[in-house]
């Protein structure tokens, strides 16, 4: 290999092929989900390990010169000769077909399975998705158990008998009635209180984590109304008839008709991804598994901090004027 050719890298490839099928920075930077600044770093060391322009720059657009369309073209097949590579390795590890359940509870497969999808369906085409969503986390680890599921998403901890990964922290909010101002994104308990509670059943694990935070705090506090739905507990909230302590997943989208404040002691409960451990697994059911961690590890989604991130230091709240 010559000195030039090992110092080339794939993504320099991919963005000058961008350009060339895009016309312009901004276009490939989108197509490439990277940012412009980056695009054009990389055009910029591509010309400088070449020794020679690639583009012609001006107002309206990046025009290739002769050599920048030439060499174009060969980091065009280039990168198809490494799909071909890609797609061989693909089928020779069984994963150019196959069939992965899913299971997972609403607010999974609202905000986060879609995305998830659309990057499995490009990496792995042939690998079929079936999708089953569930009230709880514990009708979910049934589902495993039994085989009719063969990836969950599960609440953690979870049973000994599965393997598991936590993909992501989901905080508690308080979830109360839109007339219902706080001079902070703080709330008292005092003020959460002072309406009646509304919760999902005590067997959902999602509010036994609620009650359970409630008592470790000292908090002597039962649910005045159990309600099986989130969308029906967040129309009851809009409803004036009382206040929830809701996973901010579970609320979202949050109605215009609520307000959602974080509480005094923050507590979250930690999603993760489930296999039965001791099963015998086919191929695209770790490559569905892998690309679900990879693919959610880099989702942004409303109220959610990492996992390595602290807390804000917030003040409590008081009513506003």
């Amino acid at each position: 290999m010559g000195e030039i050719a090992a110092k080339l890298k794939l993504s320099q490839l991919r963005t000058l092929v961008a350009i060339a099928d895009r016309g312009n920075f901004s276009q490939a930077a989108l197509d490439l989900d990277i940012s412009q600044s980056a695009v054009s770093h990389a055009i910029a060391t591509l010309e400088d390990e070449l020794g020679a322009i690639l583009l012609n720059r001006g107002r309206h657009g990046a025009t290739l010169t002769d050599t920048g369309r030439e060499i174009a073209d060969s980091a065009r097949q280039i990168l198809e000769l490494l799909n071909n590579i890609e797609r061989q390795a693909k089928s020779a590890r069984g994963l150019d077909s196959g069939h992965v359940r899913v299971a997972c509870f609403r607010s999974v497969a609202t905000h986060l399975l879609p995305k998830a999808i659309e990057h499995l369906r490009h990496r792995y085409p042939g690998i079929a998705i079936a999708i089953d969503e569930y009230d709880t986390s514990q009708d979910i680890e049934e589902e495993l158990r039994a085989g009719r599921a063969d990836v969950g998403f599960v609440l953690l901890p979870a049973g000994s008998e599965f393997e598991t990964w936590n993909v992501m922290m989901d905080e508690y909010w308080a979830i109360v009635p839109g007339s219902d101002r706080y001079a902070t994104e703080v709330i008292a308990w005092e003020d959460l209180f002072s309406r009646p509670l509304i919760l999902p059943p005590r067997r959902f694990l999602c509010a036994q984590i609620v009650l359970d935070r409630f008592a470790k705090l000292g908090l002597n506090v039962e649910p005045s109304y159990e309600v099986r739905e989130d969308s029906t507990i967040l129309s009851m909230v809009a409803q004036g008839l009382g206040a929830t302590v809701m996973a901010r997943l579970a609320a979202e989208p949050i109605p215009a008709q609520v307000r959602a404040y974080r509480l005094p002691v923050p507590f979250h409960r930690h999603i993760g991804l489930a296999i039965l451990a001791n099963a015998l697994h086919l191929p695209p059911v770790f490559a569905v598994r892998d690309a679900l961690k990879e693919t959610i590890a880099h989702l942004t989604l409303p109220g959610q901090p990492r996992p390595e991130q602290p807390w804000p230091n917030l003040k409590r709240s008081g009513r506003s004027a």
